[in-house]
């Protein structure tokens, strides 16, 4: 062991190497005992600084020392190899030709690196995770509660059941006591008519016994003798018990009859990636305008016109009534067309981060992305229906899509070709979007929420990233002539929604919390398609005039 190191790390006197030192001389960067310092000063070919070592060790970094070289202090950084280094370590052939740096210009940004990592782990990381195991502990405290409700309606369930049973118990008894009555009475009717025989037939012996015993002519010669009569029997009552032939207990049936229990799905879905600091910051704040104005109006040429893709703030795709798609420029003019691979008109369309088209095709189940006008079918379903598409911030697809039969709707997120989340479903297990509507137009929001306009159900269903439903916007108070009928839909810089109501001919604006702000009217021209620039302007297609209307709103 170095003999100026030991277990307790005591500090020695860099010149005499025994004593612990106690000052140190800023201009030469070397530590003394009481005992050198006189020695050191001694020297007077250099300026000398001597300060006590503690005040030192308060205004110095810490160097560390090097690991190769015992007696030095890393002043310098290798950017290369991403380690500090002493002055021999730089001159040895390691490093030689690698990128130095001053330590201490190094450690300033680390240490800028280290506060900016400690600012978010304690204001934005550590809170989320308090914030989660909370939530897990209110579910566990509730839990009790929830399966004791679960438990009641079991019980209540029962009850029902026994109430049924015992109605039915008794009205067999009833009827068992009914058939007893009955086969009682005929008894006792039968038992009747034999007992008048029976008397008859005593008065008849008796009559009889006393004939003979006289032997009186008179008397015997007006006899007439009954015994034919009483030949003939009473008639007989043959009763059949009735029997009760017990059903063997279909236990099947028994509990289809009784409230079925949904199975427990325990499902560890990906955790949210927070966003950095940086990226969550929040963009200029854009006030919306008290008249939103009409910058462009580009006439598509279709008939009618349903929907409309943002490529840059002067071209636009839409798609309408028949195979082709069109890029028009802002002054109408046609830059590319493109059509379906199947010749039939496709569902949707969206622009990816790449500038690439993707168009949804619900006559063979595919979704297809248009590359150097190049169609790449990128997806085929199977017992699903493609619908509506929108590209994500992560250059994701999410696709809404119905069931075959139409009995079940869901939005599928898609990393290329490959599914990588399913959203079908809420918290209860009921559908979060309607079966059997063909309108489901979406857009991914700035706070990576999931807006989907169902039309069918007359309602914004907005979940999280994760699918979890955060609310449901049914429409303003104010719509009075006819209910809230949504169709296009698109999100800003500003995390606004913005959907098409085409009953109603106006835009609802709202916030990211589904909070109504106000509307902008279109006339009488029922918009359909939206999407929004990367300046906030909004696109609108008019189903009507079949024309895209280019709109300063913010």
């Amino acid at each position: 062991m170095h003999p100026r190191r030991s277990a307790q790390e005591v500090l020695l006197c860099d010149l005499c190497e025994t004593v612990p030192l106690q000052s140190h001389c800023e201009l030469c960067n070397i530590n003394l005992c009481v005992n050198c310092v006189g020695k050191h000063l001694s020297d007077s070919s250099k300026d000398h600084n001597i300060v006590p070592f503690i005040k030192h060790i308060k205004s110095t970094p810490n160097n560390p020392k090097c690991p190769k070289h015992a007696n030095k202090h890393c002043e310098m950084f290798c950017e290369k190899c991403d380690v500090p280094v002493c002055s021999t370590c730089v001159t040895s052939g390691k490093h030689k030709g690698h990128d130095i740096s001053d330590v201490l210009e190094k450690l300033s940004a680390k240490t800028e690196s280290l506060q900016k990592d400690l600012e978010e782990l304690e204001s934005r990381i550590y809170p989320r995770y308090e914030e989660m195991a909370s939530g897990v502990q209110t579910e566990k405290s509730e839990l009790e509660t929830n399966y004791g409700k679960l438990t009641t309606a079991a019980d209540q369930q029962g009850e029902a059941l026994h109430r049924e049973v015992t109605a039915i118990v008794n009205q067999r008894k009833s009827d068992i006591q009914e058939m007893k009555n009955k086969h009682m009475a005929a008894l006792d009717k039968n038992t009747d008519e034999i007992t008048q025989r029976i008397t008859e037939l005593r008065k008849i012996i008796e009559d009889l016994k006393k004939i003979l015993n006289t032997k009186d002519v008179s008397l015997t010669s007006t006899y007439k003798s009954r015994n034919g009569e009483f030949r003939q029997l009473p008639p007989e009552v043959r009763v059949t018990l009735p029997s009760l032939s017990p059903q063997k207990i279909n236990t099947e049936k028994l509990r289809e009859m009784f409230s079925s229990l949904s199975p427990l799905s325990i499902n560890t879905e990906q955790g949210d990636t927070m966003k950095s600091a940086e990226a969550v910051s929040s963009p200029p704040v854009k006030p919306l305008l008290d008249e939103p104005r009409v910058t462009a109006t580009i006439d598509t040429g279709y008939r009618p016109l349903y929907s409309v893709s943002c490529l840059s703030e002067d071209q636009v795709w839409t798609l309408g009534e028949n195979k082709t798609m069109k890029l028009l420029n802002l002054q109408s003019k046609l830059l590319t067309s493109i059509q379906t691979k199947s010749g039939i008109p496709p569902r949707d369309i969206a622009v990816t981060r790449d500038g690439d088209l993707v168009y949804t095709d619900d006559s063979n189940n595919t979704v297809n992305l248009i590359k150097n006008k190049q169609i790449q079918t990128v997806i085929t379903l199977q017992g699903w229906r493609p619908g509506y598409v929108c590209c994500t911030a992560d250059n994701d697809l999410l696709v809404t899509m119905d069931s075959d039969d139409w009995k079940q709707s869901k939005v599928v997120r898609y990393s290329g070709s490959t599914e990588k989340q399913s959203i079908q479903f809420d918290d209860q297990g009921r559908p979060l979007y309607s079966s059997g509507g063909y309108y489901k137009h979406l857009s991914e929001n700035k706070n990576l929420d999931i807006c989907v306009a169902d039309c069918n159900a007359r309602a914004v269903v907005v979940v999280n990233q994760s699918g979890k439903l955060r609310f449901r916007y049914t429409g303003h108070p104010s719509n009075t002539k006819q209910s809230f009928n949504p169709r296009g839909i698109t999100t800003d810089s500003q995390s606004h929604i913005l959907t098409a109501d085409i009953n109603n001919n106006r835009i609802h604006i709202l916030d990211q919390d589904g909070q109504f702000l106000r509307y902008i009217h279109c006339d009488k021209y029922y918009p359909c398609g939206l999407c929004v620039d990367i300046r906030d302007n909004l696109f609108v297609a008019e189903f009507d005039t079949a024309k895209v209307k280019k709109i300063q709103y913010l």
